[in-house]
């Protein structure tokens, strides 16, 4: 039985007014991502000057080697820098080939950066570690960060499971907060990998953590994360309550936003069906 035309439009109409909503969330961490390009210009002019203090042991001690060589801030840059670069690369093929394959792109965008060493000095300290690059290399699993913004949460695992099959991947750890959300209401899919990094005389296993997460969760992920840093980790408890509620409205809109994608789709193949006929 074919599908009203009336109806066809009007779940339409429906798709449009929602995805409205979504346009500007995507407006919005598009703006962030310029925003983030800024703030590193900004920081290039200081980090030539934190590299020097830092090789001459200032905040960190760097006389440790561990079993893969690295014995400086600088190799420790050089190293995961690539570490991210080689992960980059691998989702931008994966996502080429999605949309040669099924005229679909599941990625939006792909955000990369390496902690600073201000951050791994304080979460060594914080977890009772000495400040080495031994400790750092070894305890320290999100040096190099990757963040792969989706559309939707189906998406989310599909691209899991596709960094999951590469063989040069190694997955050490995963966290699902989408099942399992954090008490915050935060909400993500975590995987800690390692990716070879080869050099000229050996080859380094470097870790990478991965977070993959709508653009929904992201928008509410960046606003959670600037009130917490302005209030540094103890925000007021109307205001911890609101921004759970809000975590409930995107995970709403989410699942909304997947099921008239799933139904437009299911319209599409109809109509294709009906036209064949």
């Amino acid at each position: 039985m074919g599908v009203g035309v009336n109806f066809v439009k009007k779940r339409l109409i429906l798709f449009e007014n929602t995805a409205f909503l979504l346009v500007y969330m995507l407006k919005y961490t598009r703006v962030e991502n310029q925003a983030t390009l800024k703030r590193a210009e900004n920081q290039a002019a200081h980090k030539h000057a934190e590299n020097k203090r830092l090789d001459e042991g200032v905040g960190m001690e760097l006389k440790a080697d561990n079993g893969d060589g690295i014995d400086s801030w600088k190799e420790v840059t050089l190293i995961y820098s690539a570490a991210l670069r080689q992960i980059e690369t691998k989702m931008e093929i994966l996502n080429d080939e999605f949309q040669h394959v099924h005229q679909y792109n599941p990625i939006e965008h792909i955000k990369a950066r390496i902690k600073t060493p201000e951050s791994i000095v304080k979460k060594l300290k914080r977890n009772g570690y000495e400040s080495t690059i031994e400790n750092m290399v070894k305890y320290i699993n999100d040096i190099a960060g990757i963040r792969i913004i989706c559309s939707f949460t189906s998406d989310i695992y599909r691209i899991a499971d596709m960094i999951s099959e590469q063989r040069d991947i190694k997955v050490i750890a995963v966290k699902d907060y989408i099942t399992f959300p954090k008490a915050s209401g935060y909400k993500s899919y975590h995987m800690i990998v390692t990716v070879p990094v080869y050099l000229s005389d050996r080859t380094v296993d470097t870790k990478v953590e991965i977070q993959i997460r709508t653009v929904a969760m992201d928008f509410w992920a960046s606003l959670e994360h600037k009130i917490h840093y302005k209030f540094e980790g103890d925000a007021p408890e109307h205001i911890k309550s609101e921004l759970v509620e809000c975590a409930k409205m995107v995970s709403d809109l989410d699942a909304r936003m997947l099921s008239l994608n799933e139904e437009i789709l299911a319209i599409s193949r109809e109509r294709e069906k009906n036209e064949d006929i």
